[in-house]
């Protein structure tokens, strides 16, 4: 995909990117579920959490098409801020399709998704700007109970449950698709 088309293909899921009500900052402690399933995954990878709760298929298939499982089930430590299938949702399916058959526009918007070590929830400020291993910033905000990811493409989302802890880093879920900024 051509530069011109990857930057309409990130103005279309810009416009998706709606933020929903977050249930709180601290909310989910190590399940691998966004919500309802209570299994230990402090033995399994980032990859290996997400590929057994149904809640992350589409990032799943995503991170299979981008090539980055090996990338993800490495040593870390990483947080990842991951999109449920309903966030994929948001996006429309014309854009995603596109966006899952150019694999390094996909690996770009994986990889902002993702930094390097390790931050809970509990070590999470009332505001603070973090740089991806995409290479650009996110801002993360705190206020309220709540926490809040600004992309680079000026979109908020929420994060709905935090601090899934896995082998190799932990995982917070959010409620849309991160978008870097547009070159």
């Amino acid at each position: 995909m051509r530069k011109h088309s990857f930057r309409k293909l990130v103005a279309a899921a810009t416009m998706v990117a709606i933020p929903i009500t977050a249930i709180g900052v601290g909310s989910a402690g190590a399940s691998t579920r966004a919500g309802n399933m209570e299994t230990p995954t402090t033995k399994q990878t980032i990859v290996q959490v997400a590929a057994s709760n149904p809640d992350f298929s589409t990032l799943v298939t995503a991170v299979k098409k981008a090539g980055l499982v090996k990338a993800l089930s490495g040593k870390g430590p990483y947080t990842v801020f991951a999109p449920t299938d309903e966030a994929f949702a948001k996006v429309p399916s014309a854009t995603l399709t596109a966006l899952l058959a150019d694999k390094k526009a996909l690996a770009d918007v994986l990889t902002y998704h993702v930094v390097k070590g390790k931050i809970p929830a509990s070590k999470l400020q009332p505001t603070q700007t973090v740089t991806t291993l995409e290479g650009k910033d996110i801002t993360i905000d705190v206020a309220n109970g709540k926490a809040t990811i600004t992309d680079g493409q000026g979109n908020t989302v929420n994060i709905t449950t935090t601090d899934i802890k896995t082998k190799n880093g932990i995982i917070h879920v959010i409620d849309g698709v991160l978008l870097p900024p547009s070159s």
